[in-house]
């Protein structure tokens, strides 16, 4: 069976992401104080549904109803205006890459090469208990 993912816009101006089988049914749920205690909450409703996707499962659907409560405000924004092309490479090590701030890339081992050097010269730490 089919789900989808989606987002509202409350009257509050916030946004709500979630996830259904019933796409019409159920923003007509947010809507009638039926939904989530977040746009039962007073003044967020209205509601009004300004992006969504159909996956082939329920399953898949939450899962990117998920991913998308944990991104920013401005990622979701991107993702109404432009779709999924509009937020590939918003993680935030992109926007490091692509911000003038000079970040030094990671050492062989996953950690700064400061942390590393703090170590020894060849990024290995050593555990003072094993000697």
């Amino acid at each position: 069976m089919s789900g989808h993912v989606y987002l509202l816009r409350c009257a509050d101006g916030s946004t709500y992401c979630g996830s259904t089988r019933d796409l019409d049914g159920r923003v007509w749920q947010h809507n009638q104080g039926l939904g989530s205690a977040y746009t039962r909450r007073r003044g967020r409703r209205p509601v009004e549904l300004i992006w969504s996707w159909e996956f082939e499962s329920v399953a898949e659907a939450f899962h990117w109803e998920k991913q998308i409560q944990g991104w920013s405000r401005r990622k979701r924004e991107l993702l109404v205006e432009g779709g999924l092309d509009a937020v590939k490479g918003w993680s935030a090590r992109e926007r490091r890459r692509a911000s003038d701030v000079d970040v030094p890339p990671p050492s062989p081992t996953g950690r700064r090469a400061s942390e590393a050097s703090r170590n020894d010269p060849t990024g290995v730490r050593h555990n003072p208990a094993r000697g």
